[in-house]
């Protein structure tokens, strides 16, 4: 540890006490800590991996060992050697970690960054609403609960989704949790009549068509590319619609030199890391804010980061059986996803 940050044991104590209120270690450091460099000792000290989804605030971007979307992150995950997995994103996806290698310590910043769209599908009620559908399977997207998750038959990112949607038997009726805009999206281009759980991104939701129609009339020339989940209004008038991974590639290899971006800005990082030569506008809200940020998204910082791993708190932790019940549906994405050629073996 360097001597810059040496903190008390009953600071530290206290801190670790608090943690579950506060989401975080809440220890003061010392400003004139080089972070980066300390992260990167942690990581060779602690044989420790960091991974980041491109929605993290730049310098966890600039630190980490692997950025990506949900589904690379999953698979990252998955083969990972490292003795620690310390997940720069929101909960669900360290808890997804966390099923993927029980016996691996998965470290998360802070646990309050949660998720508006995992968060709107309880697994209580969603279970009661999957017992009005008998005969149904459960196709759940990667931005649910472990409790989800393991009421699911198979797992889905915006990257896989289609592939795993045609994987099923025309005739086999599904349900589809928990995000509507991205159900809706694959009803149209998978031709299905998938019941869906009305759940939603409160990032994705907030796009304004009217405000992005204003901004094209300015930028004439800019492409409009969209997550799937965005609302249909959106989607209806992208020149794209594709996952935040698709999204980054589209981008750099289309020929164009303007682009509307309707996702959450921290993918605008990459892309102009990407395309230096491009010119990214962010798609605006529905709201007096001129951003469109997640706000759990950016709970995580540079200095929780440091913390997390200096002291290896705090921890994802979980029941064996609902892990276990879990890892299957995410085993199952994983398998059609490799046989897909969407990620290798």
């Amino acid at each position: 540890m360097n001597n810059l940050n040496v903190v008390p044991d009953e600071v530290l104590q206290r801190a670790k006490a608090n943690v579950d209120s506060n989401g975080y270690l809440n220890i003061e450091i010392d400003p004139r800590l080089d972070l980066f460099a300390e992260i990167e000792r942690l990581k060779k000290e602690k044989n420790a991996i960091l991974l980041a989804h491109y929605y993290q605030e730049p310098d966890i971007q600039d630190v980490a060992d692997y950025i990506g979307d949900s589904l690379g992150l999953a698979q990252q995950a998955a083969k990972t050697d490292a003795d620690i997995i310390v997940f720069a994103g929101v909960h669900f996806m360290a808890e997804t970690a966390k099923i993927l290698n029980p016996n691996k310590k998965v470290l998360l910043p802070d646990l309050k960054a949660g998720c508006s769209l995992a968060d709107s599908a309880p697994a209580d009620l969603f279970a009661h609403f999957k017992a009005k559908y008998p005969g149904h399977i459960v196709i759940s997207y990667i931005n649910c609960t472990a409790e989800i998750k393991a009421l699911s038959d198979i797992i889905c990112t915006s990257s896989n989704a289609e592939k795993i949607i045609e994987s099923v038997p025309k005739d086999q009726p599904i349900i589809f949790a928990p995000d509507k805009n991205l159900g809706g999206y694959l009803n149209k281009k998978t031709g299905r009549n998938m019941v869906l759980w009305n759940g939603a991104c409160m990032v994705h939701e907030i796009f304004s068509l009217e405000k992005i129609t204003k901004l094209k009339v300015r930028h004439p020339k800019a492409k409009l590319i969209a997550h799937p989940e965005c609302e249909d209004a959106v989607l209806q008038v992208a020149d794209f619609v594709g996952s935040t991974t698709q999204l980054l590639k589209y981008a750099i290899q289309d020929s164009a030199e303007e682009y509307i971006v309707a996702t959450e800005t921290g993918i605008l990082h990459q892309m102009q890391k990407d395309a230096p030569h491009k010119t990214f506008i962010p798609a605006p809200p529905n709201n007096s804010c001129a951003c469109n940020d997640c706000p759990h998204m950016k709970l995580n910082t540079l200095e929780k980061l440091y913390l997390c791993m200096e002291y290896e708190t705090p921890e994802i932790t979980m029941d064996e059986t609902l892990r276990k019940a879990a890892l299957k549906p995410i085993e199952r994405m994983l398998e059609i996803s490799r046989a897909a050629g969407l990620i290798g073996g």
